[in-house]
This record gives structure tokens, sequence and C-alpha cells, in this order.
């Protein structure tokens, strides 16, 4: 039986503080619009592999420049050889880009709902559209206005058993998601370096979920 797979996000060049989590993640991801400036010689500090990911404002992140050049800067990373991209679904000329990207890492399609979760049906409709566009990692991320949207979320992965999956659901409501995702089948779970320092509502902390995985005898 796998261990489930943490992503803990980089979202400062807080340096220390992401070598002492280093040795629970099994992957970093980058966020080049929170790190700002200088995100590059974070990446080359990073011990174990990294996901590149430029998000917009638009997207709940805080890139605040044109899509062109929000575009160039994620592929900039490119350079220092991450292992994961992470581009939107809503990208103008997205399958070029998702070429461009899978000729030196393998991508990750993403979309994302701050609002609601949407039926299981629409959800399913986005993931083909990941696929479509030549998606190596499909992600699908949605708010959970309640307990019942973590199901739907977690459905998501089993309707695709020949795809990678990213699903789960933000929000206090959503946590649970986050915990159950990996371990039903999803590529992997995301977690914030420490309390204060979470890149989506309802993130756990890398430490709180290695507990719990600890407890169910996952890690």
């Amino acid at each position: 039986m796998e261990k489930p797979r943490i992503c803990v996000v980089v979202v400062n060049k807080d340096l220390e503080a992401i070598k002492s989590v280093e040795n629970l993640v099994d992957l970093f991801e980058v966020r080049i619009d929170l790190i700002g400036d200088g995100w590059q010689e974070v990446a080359k500090q990073l011990k174990k592999p990294w996901m590149a990911t430029n998000r917009s404002t638009s997207q709940g992140g805080k890139w605040e420049g044109d899509e062109n050049t929000r575009v160039a800067e994620l592929l900039k990373s490119l350079e220092l050889g991450p292992d994961l991209v992470d581009i939107e679904i809503q990208t103008e000329n997205l399958e070029q880009i998702v070429e461009v990207i899978k000729q030196r890492a393998k991508c990750v399609v993403s979309f994302h709902e701050w609002e609601e979760t949407p039926p299981l049906e629409k959800l399913e409709e986005v993931v083909r559209k990941e696929l479509e566009a030549g998606a190596d990692i499909c992600k699908v991320i949605t708010n959970a206005q309640k307990i019942e949207d973590n199901i739907t979320v977690l459905q998501l992965i089993a309707s695709f058993p020949e795809a990678t999956l990213i699903s789960s659901a933000m929000g206090s409501l959503g946590s649970i998601s986050r915990v159950l995702s990996p371990l039903i089948g999803g590529y992997l779970t995301y977690a914030s370096v420490g309390e204060g320092r979470e890149s989506a509502p309802g993130q756990l902390t890398v430490r709180d979920l290695k507990k719990i995985y600890e407890m169910v005898g996952r890690c």
C-alpha cells in the first residue's frame, strides 16, 4: 500500500522553514506569484522534486502582471528543472503551452472553482477537457459549502481510473477531502509549511497531515 504523497506549498523565501520540513514532504510547489522576485533562488535550494505554479489574481493567486508575462515567467521555470508545471485550463493557447511544458516536465492542467462544488457531471466534463489539452495530471479544486461536497470531489477520482487526478475541496468543510484524496487514488495532497502560510483555505500543515497518516498507518 503506497503512502500518501504530500506536496508542501512554498509561499515565501523562508529557506530555514522550508528546510525544516524537507524530510516530511514528497515534493514542493513553488508559487512564483506568492514568492515574488527571487523565486528562482528558492527553487534552486530545494532538495526534493518540485512543481512550478504562477497563479493569476483571477485564479486566486497574486500575479498582477498581464497574462503573457505570467505564462512567460512560468515557462522560465523549465530552465531550472521542475518535475511538474501547473497551468490553468482557462489559459489562452493552452494546448501549445502544454506541449512546450511536456518537453521538459510533466504538465498539470488545473481548474479551480472558488465559490462552490459543481455537480459531479460538470467536474467530469472539466477533467475530459484537461485530458484533451494533453494533461499528464488533471487537477480539480472546488470550494466545499457542505460536507457532501467532499464526496463529490472524491468520486471524481473514481470516475477516471485510468487518469492521474488531484481532486479536493477548499475551506474548513473540505479539509476531509484533502486528507482522504491520496488515500483513495488521488495523485497528491497539498499542505502548508506551517500555520499562517497556507496557499488556500482549509489547507493543513504538513506536520498535522503527517500525524493523521501516522495514526491510520499510512506514513
